[in-house]
């Protein structure tokens, strides 16, 4: 009981009506009134489908994520290529530096970095050795690795994230929209009142079947619901126009009727607060001729550290001779004929008794033969109006928390420098999920801002959520909008835009009650004809639509 079924109802007797009269040679007929309220109602539905996304279950895309084949170590040290869902426990699987692990395990041979931030929103990559535990999804970054399966198919990490995401669409599926809520009240009230009108000029008029036809006719044309079901489609065309213009994408049609009704926003942290990648921030208090060797030797690695330490170097630097990386240490070269050395900590012949061990700061050390070791220290930066947007949306009063699967010690810092009080870390995707569910039960509208695998699941979960356009595949999938860029501010916009649409939205509405109670008395009383309850419906629509358009102009 929608509302197309009141404007079905006027099609058919208006057509089935003029037609009754063409074929017995009348006056009058009413095909125009068929034609312009389907006109109408394809105008809405075309408005509709525009604000649509036909998007798929985002769990469906952890398929990019997923390796389709593994290669499978055999006892006597023979390979054969595998399909993951074959995969068993205490098989042993090779993955090469620059695969994606196919299956949870453990290292049973190799060292090697891994990069965890899609899967555990952590940082800076992870050293990896034998006995130690990998994620499915997870990317090895620096050499080959053997890795025992204890994990395959529904069990892994992945498969997880998966159940998660499904049982948080199912969730939020059960949300009606403002219009479909009005329509299950306006549809049956239309009926009721088209059938008294009928009934009551059979009984109390002398004017005969034909009349009380053309007259409930009338009633339902005049108060059919075209401009109900214009008043949020062409909001949501205009606002997802405008947004559009700021390089945020609306994907889904009640997005915005959601994101109006936020009261507490949640952040994942890196590559969402933060850019998502490592900044060598002493820069400035390290020698530039030490800068100059680190930056010719890091230039040789794909590691996230040594690309952070080229990218800080913006001049010409020496050719390295001799470069070898080490999986897990560093890399070691000649330069101008000294030996330079950049890695860990041990690797560069430093000390675990230094007064810097323990503060937890992602380092590099730089050892020469001429110099002592020097320290290179790393950070991930904040997005720069970061601290700008937080600030306003704490001034709109929108309660604010940041979730975070890295350590404590770097989401705190984050969370400090932004003015964030409520803050997480070592979130996983479940801790998430945890979360947001407390936030609804005890009332709140969560919209849930994150990029990573593992913010998918809480992304699905929230009441609506945003991604930028770096995330994730399957975050992307996920989240009602998608913002462009380097800035956190299309999200503050997105939220400012929101809310005067809802107004607009709402303004719609009432014009269309408005104009329902001073036409229905004149179409009950017989002074409307189709044709003229036509063309009121069709000036109430165009109402609606202007008003709408407003939305183009006004400042938000």
């Amino acid at each position: 009981m929608n509302m197309d079924v009141p404007i079905s109802l006027g099609v058919i007797l208006a057509a089935g009506t003029s037609l009754f009269e063409t074929m017995q040679g009348a006056t009058h007929v009413y095909f125009d009134a068929s034609v312009t309220l389907l006109f109408f109602l394809l105008c809405g539905r075309y408005l509709d489908r525009q604000a649509r996304a036909l998007a798929r279950s985002a769990a469906e895309h952890l398929l990019a994520l997923t390796a389709i084949g593994a290669t499978v170590v055999d006892p006597g040290g023979g390979r054969r290529a595998l399909p993951v869902g074959e995969l068993m426990p205490g098989m042993i699987v090779a993955a090469a530096a620059g695969d994606r692990i196919p299956t949870d395990g453990k290292v049973s041979r190799g060292r090697s970095e891994l990069d965890n931030s899609l899967l555990t929103g952590e940082t800076m990559p992870v050293p990896i050795g034998p006995g130690e535990c990998v994620l499915a999804g997870a990317l090895n970054l620096s050499a080959p690795l053997e890795v025992q399966v204890t994990a395959a198919g529904e069990d892994t990490f992945l498969a997880g994230i998966a159940r998660l995401m499904a049982t948080a669409e199912q969730g939020r599926a059960r949300y009606v929209r403002l219009a479909d809520r009005l329509a299950r009240l306006y549809a049956p009230l239309i009926h009721i009142l088209a059938v008294a009108t009928f009934i009551g000029w059979l009984a109390f008029s002398s004017h005969g079947v034909e009349a009380a036809v053309m007259t409930a006719v009338a009633v339902l044309i005049i108060t059919c619901p075209c401009a109900l079901a214009l008043a949020v489609p062409v909001v949501q065309v205009v606002a997802s126009g405008r947004l559009l213009r700021r390089g945020i994408l609306v994907k889904t049609a009640d997005a915005l009727e959601r994101l109006a009704q936020v009261d507490t926003i949640v952040f994942d942290k890196t590559g969402t607060l933060t850019e998502g990648r490592p900044h060598l921030i002493n820069a400035s208090a390290t020698p530039s001729d030490a800068l100059i060797c680190a930056a010719a030797l890091a230039r040789n690695s794909r590691h996230p550290l040594a690309q952070a330490v080229t990218a800080a170097v913006c001049w010409p630097t020496p050719v390295a001779s001799d470069v070898v990386e080490i999986p897990g240490a560093g890399l070691v070269g000649m330069i101008e004929g000294r030996r330079v050395r950049i890695g860990s900590r041990a690797f560069c012949g430093v000390g675990d008794g230094a007064a810097d061990a323990d503060d937890e700061q992602p380092e590099m050390w730089l050892a020469r033969e001429d110099l002592a070791p020097l320290r290179l220290i790393f950070a991930d930066r904040p997005r720069a109006d970061a601290r700008a947007v937080i600030a306003e949306l704490k001034r709109r009063h929108y309660r604010l928390a940041l979730l975070s699967g890295d350590r404590p010690a770097v989401a705190g810092r984050i969370a400090a420098e932004l003015g964030i009080e409520e803050w997480q870390a070592r979130c996983l995707p479940a801790d998430k999920v945890a979360r947001l569910e407390a936030l609804t039960a005890a009332g709140r509208k969560v919209l849930m801002v994150g990029d990573g695998l593992n913010d998918a699941p809480a992304l699905a979960a929230g009441f609506v959520s945003m991604s930028p356009a770096s995330a994730a595949a399957v975050s992307q999938t996920a989240a009602d909008l998608l913002f462009q860029g380097p800035l956190l501010g299309p999200v503050s916009f997105a939220l400012r835009l929101a809310q005067l649409a809802d107004r607009l939205v709402r303004q719609n509405f009432a014009l269309a009650v408005i104009y329902n109670l001073g036409a229905v008395p004149i179409a009950i009383a017989g002074f409307a004809t189709p044709l003229i309850a036509a063309v009121a419906m069709s000036s109430s629509s165009l109402l609606v639509t202007l008003n709408a358009l407003r939305l183009r102009f006004a400042s938000s």
